[in-house]
């Protein structure tokens, strides 16, 4: 008991441990603020989990069985999460179970900063946009906003989230696409209680979502695979090594008009550490040229959480 004790002190009192700790409550606290404005008051049905347990809840009830959403959401994400820790791995689990718990009290916390019927404003509004389709839209890119932070550090906001990592990890698709994927199936078990309409517009919300998931996943993982041919070569090297902190390859290859052997400077760099490369390259009138073009995913040794000592 003591060695557990100490090894979760251990990890607590690490900067990685409160640097996602703040991440995972920075994403929660935007879901939560996309759920309570956008789509509780315009109750539309997009792929999710509580989408699933309002169905589920529905057919329970036609059939005689009176259950709360609530008691449903609950028992699925419970199921969920046990899936999560044995299929996806520990981390995954443990800190989708923190989220999940705290999406409630955080759409509370929004209710208490800014009440929801102080943005109905005009008479007979229902919701906040006043119309399914634009309810919807910014419910999908808020909502992804968040997911895209906390896929990044192997969290989510649970329920659909889980079944879209599960299928993300084992089938290998996009994890945008895994998000379609997973709530498109769930969508269409709204067709037991909802007209045609409303079944469709969450499809293409559930769609929608998946796209923007992927390309704010992009966004925060982009990278700049950089390709350098200078006569300089040494110099530019030491500073992408020395002052970046930056592997590279250098390659020789041969200029196809001159016939003349040079070497070329492969890196990839971050958006800032790009700007200080050119400047670098500008400031000391280095003769070169460059190409640069965006990496979305990059695995393998790559140094991110810190810079590492040159030796």
């Amino acid at each position: 008991m003591a060695n557990v004790f100490h090894k979760a002190l251990s990890v607590v009192g690490t900067g990685k441990f409160w640097k996602e700790f703040f991440t995972m409550t920075l994403g929660m606290f935007i879901a939560a603020a996309a759920v309570n404005y956008f789509l509780v008051p315009s109750k539309i049905i997009v792929g999710s989990i509580s989408g699933l347990s309002i169905v589920i809840a529905g057919i329970m009830e036609a059939a005689g069985i009176n259950v709360k959403v609530s008691v449903v959401i609950f028992l699925i994400n419970a199921f969920l999460l046990v899936l999560a820790y044995f299929l996806i791995g520990k981390e995954f689990g443990i800190k989708t179970v923190y989220t999940a718990l705290i999406l409630g009290p955080l759409m509370e916390l929004w209710e208490l900063i800014y009440p929801v019927r102080k943005l109905l404003t005009e008479p007979g509004q229902t919701s906040v946009m006043n119309d399914p389709w634009f309810d919807l839209v910014c419910f999908v890119l808020i909502l992804s906003a968040s997911q895209a932070v906390l896929f990044r550090i192997n969290a989510s906001t649970g329920g659909l989230d889980i079944l879209a990592k599960i299928v993300n990890k084992y089938f290998h698709f996009d994890i945008g696409v895994s998000v379609t994927v997973a709530g498109a199936v769930i969508c269409c078990t709204a067709f037991a209680i909802n007209p045609f309409r409303l079944v469709v517009i969450g499809l293409i919300g559930t769609w929608i979502n998946g796209l923007a998931v992927d390309y704010f996943s992009a966004a925060l993982d982009r990278r700049k695979r950089v390709c350098i041919v200078t006569e300089e070569t040494e110099k530019v090297r030491k500073y992408i090594i020395e002052k970046l902190v930056r592997g590279c390859t250098v390659y020789t290859c041969e200029g196809g008009y001159s016939g003349e052997t040079k070497h070329e400077i492969q890196s990839l760099l971050t958006q800032n550490e790009f700007s200080d490369l050119m400047k670098f390259i500008s400031d000391n009138r280095i003769d070169a040229f460059i190409t640069a073009g965006n990496v979305s995913e990059v695995y393998g040794l790559w140094f991110t959480d810190r810079k590492r000592k040159y030796k």
